[in-house]
């Protein structure tokens, strides 16, 4: 099959859950099809240039557009902030609208036969135009909606609570037009699935989970230093900066009071300049940035916490620390979306407030948590390897395709009865 896939982010490196997943699901597809990745560079000729020497040499054709998205801070940002009030689309979803996205995709149609388009995000369906002799996929990684029903949910400044309300039904609506527009959608977790079924009324639909690379992490041994307390993911995606504001302000503090010796380490990429001024003032709490291999850091720690209480889709780091069989303590938004068993498989705590006893109690009986991370290590390298996953999205394909060709054939015999 010849199948595009268009992305509003270059997943190579692969620093985010959401690079990882399409990048790994589309290396291996890549051994038997013929794909083609057209994405958008944020971040210059030199990301650029590495991407796509990467890619072509594992068999893809890379069109990487230098198009960066505009600046999230200063007086631009929040004039455009105060315009999109007047917007039927969401921030997000215009912010991400490009001329130069549009023509590469169209030109890209008029010039090839595709079998297959996917897309790695909402906002980019529409960039295909009206064309509609291929079947387009969409790779739902979240559902926006309900990430911003959340950040509601959460936010008690009574400005940003009536701001984040707005943008919360923008999203419902945009989502709504965008899956009724095409003509399959990928869910990573059943969570998402049922939550499309039942809310926007979704019918053609699979469930691919998220994953990991079982043999990237198979020599590695997690738990090394008990009192380590590590989280790890984007510091550029706003779930996860709320979830380390809970750990600064809330969590590590009682922890370190139960436990002085104890050290928090965040570990991740792009983190605000906020956060690099709080780590510098903050005792037993150390910050590494844009690290090449998370490896190290889930050898030498003792236990990963996911305090999120935002989010949506599943978590690609849980499945990289039960993979090298480090212990997780998580929120139960921090875990869903995973065939985990909580008090089986990691320990899941119902509110942010109870996480701090959890983790105080992983660091003093660090035996009781290492066995659940044993037992989940098999789980995950039976369940969540990259190759099975990419073998269930290939069916997906190859479904979306035969039955494009299978309608056509239908089409063309009653063209000619007539």
């Amino acid at each position: 099959m010849h199948v595009v896939i268009v992305d509003g982010d270059v997943s190579y490196p692969p620093s985010s859950g959401k690079r990882l997943r399409t990048l790994h699901l589309m290396l291996r597809l890549a051994e038997r099809h013929r794909i083609a990745y057209i994405a958008r560079a944020h971040n210059g000729a030199g990301e650029i240039h590495q991407a796509a020497a990467f890619l072509r040499d594992h068999g893809i054709e890379p069109i990487l557009l230098d198009d960066p998205l505009p600046h999230k801070n200063g007086l631009g940002f929040y004039a455009r902030l105060a315009g999109n009030l007047l917007s039927p689309l969401p921030y997000s979803a215009a912010s991400h609208r490009s001329r130069r996205m549009r023509d590469a995709l169209q030109r890209y149609a008029a010039e090839h036969a595709v079998d297959l388009w996917q897309f790695e995000w909402t906002p980019y369906v529409g960039t295909l135009g009206a064309n509609r002799e291929t079947r387009r996929l969409l790779i739902a990684h979240n559902v926006d909606s309900l990430i911003w029903q959340r950040y509601h949910k959460n936010e008690r400044h009574i400005l940003k609570r009536f701001y984040i309300h707005k943008q919360w039904r923008k999203f419902e609506r945009f989502e709504r037009r965008v899956f009724a527009e095409v003509d399959h959608i990928v869910a990573v977790s059943s969570e998402d699935a049922n939550l499309l079924r039942r809310q926007f009324a979704v019918e053609n639909l699979d469930v691919i989970e998220n994953g990991v690379d079982t043999a990237y992490f198979e020599n590695v041994r997690g738990g090394g230093k008990a009192g380590v307390i590590l989280f790890l993911g984007s510091l550029d995606w706003r779930p996860n900066l709320d979830a380390v504001r809970l750990l600064l302000d809330d969590i590590f503090p009682v922890v370190r009071q139960a436990e002085p010796a104890a050290r928090l380490c965040l570990v991740g990429r792009n983190p605000p300049d906020w956060l690099l001024q709080r780590v510098a003032q903050a005792p037993n709490v150390d910050l590494h940035s844009n690290v090449p291999d998370v490896r190290p850091y889930l050898a030498e720690s003792g236990v990963m916490a996911v305090p999120l209480r935002i989010g949506g889709g599943s978590r690609l780091k849980i499945l990289e620390a039960l993979a090298c069989r480090l212990p997780v303590v998580s929120t139960r938004i921090g875990a869903e979306g995973l065939n985990l068993q909580p008090d089986r498989d990691l320990i899941v705590v119902e509110r942010v407030e109870d996480m701090a006893a959890a983790l105080i109690e992983s660091i003093r009986s660090p035996e009781r948590v290492r066995r659940m991370a044993d037992q989940a290590r098999e789980l995950v390298r039976e369940n969540y390897d990259w190759a099975i996953l990419a073998a269930k999205l290939e069916r997906v394909w190859e479904r979306c395709v035969h039955s494009e060709k299978r309608k056509r054939r239908e089409g063309e015999a009653c063209v000619s009865s007539n």
